[in-house]
């Protein structure tokens, strides 16, 4: 069976894709002032659901590979895909919000770890760290790069700090499907890889943790 290749986008298309992702934005600003100690993500749950369907999109998350939601909400050391529960946040946790949504065909998909009240420095310095990292990856997605140049990137400077580069997850291609070629290692060594071309979509995921890269 043939290996799948990139989709690479129209102009149109791009805007499509960021017409869907500036309303997972539109949305994470709704919810921020919300988490808070007290709240609980199903309560995050619903509101992000009614915030999307009420802006003409479909939460892309509800039913996919039989998910019950339609926003994933991992608290503390929960890395990813966390299922919205009825406990409430104190302070001290961090939760990352994930959203996909669905608008005009296309997919947008982004996640953003908040605090909740008081983190210890350790956690801050986490979270500072892996946004830093996400637009110094950022900064490799350029025509001409390779794709180990993004995960170079953001993976020097995490283990530069002592923290965790987690393998197991990826980012990935995305436009009419969710998860489309390539994927995109937040680890790796400059210069390898494919060839970045413009047309490219891809969504870039830095997921970082203290102690090892292992989940």
């Amino acid at each position: 069976m043939a290996a799948k290749k990139p989709i690479y986008k129209t102009d149109e298309e791009i805007e499509l894709i960021r017409e869907s992702s500036l309303l997972i934005d539109k949305t994470l600003a709704e919810l921020a002032p919300l988490i808070q100690p007290g709240v609980t993500p199903l309560e995050l749950d619903r509101l992000a659901d009614t915030f999307i369907r009420d802006h003409q999109a479909i939460p892309g998350f509800y039913k996919l590979y039989g998910f019950p939601n339609s926003i994933c909400t991992s608290i503390n050391e929960a890395v990813v895909h966390g299922i919205p529960t009825n406990v409430p946040l104190k302070s001290g946790d961090i939760i990352s919000v994930d959203i996909g949504i669905i608008k005009n065909q296309f997919w947008g998909d982004s996640a953003y770890t908040f605090a909740v009240g008081e983190v210890s420095p350790q956690v801050k310095q986490l979270l500072d760290v892996t946004k830093k990292s996400l637009y110094l990856g950022i900064e490799q997605a350029i025509d001409g790069n390779k794709l180990g140049d993004i995960g170079h990137a953001i993976q020097a400077y995490t283990e530069s700090f002592g923290f965790g580069v987690v393998r197991d997850l990826v980012g990935h291609g995305l436009g009419r499907d969710l998860h489309e070629e390539p994927q995109v290692p937040n680890y790796g060594k400059r210069g390898t890889g494919m060839v970045l071309q413009e047309g490219l979509v891809i969504a870039i995921e830095p997921v970082s943790k203290t102690g090892t890269h292992k989940v």
